[in-house]
């Protein structure tokens, strides 16, 4: 495993753990499919929460929320929807991000319903 992904291994623990003391409940990690990957399945109620975790070493170019393109919000959508259709769920969804910046590690930033499904 390279440098970068064991940092986006170690954002994608922090963020988990984060959302678990937010009484979220961890429902899958690293969901894959033909149209991409979500981060991090979390149960929020009987809210199903897709979370995008993004980590940047600095706040140039725009930071971690930049990065979250509407071409990543696109794959992401996709994938969702694959990840609603085979587990047969009917609840109500939402996108979220958790921004880290390495320049703040120690910060975490939870955007709720941080897109619209397009």
């Amino acid at each position: 495993m390279s440098s970068t992904e064991n940092k986006g291994s170690d954002a994608e623990q922090r963020a988990a753990t984060f959302l678990q003391q937010q009484k979220l409940t961890l429902l899958e990690r690293n969901y894959r499919c033909r149209f991409g990957e979500i981060d991090l399945i979390m149960q929020d109620g009987d809210m199903v929460v897709f979370v995008e975790v993004r980590m940047r070493s600095s706040d140039r170019f725009g930071g971690a929320s930049a990065s979250i393109t509407p071409v990543k919000q696109l794959k992401l959508t996709r994938a969702a929807r694959h990840y609603l259709a085979t587990h047969d769920d009917d609840f109500p969804c939402r996108f979220d991000a958790i921004l880290i910046s390495g320049e703040r590690e120690n910060e975490i930033e939870w955007i709720r319903n941080a897109f619209d499904e397009s």
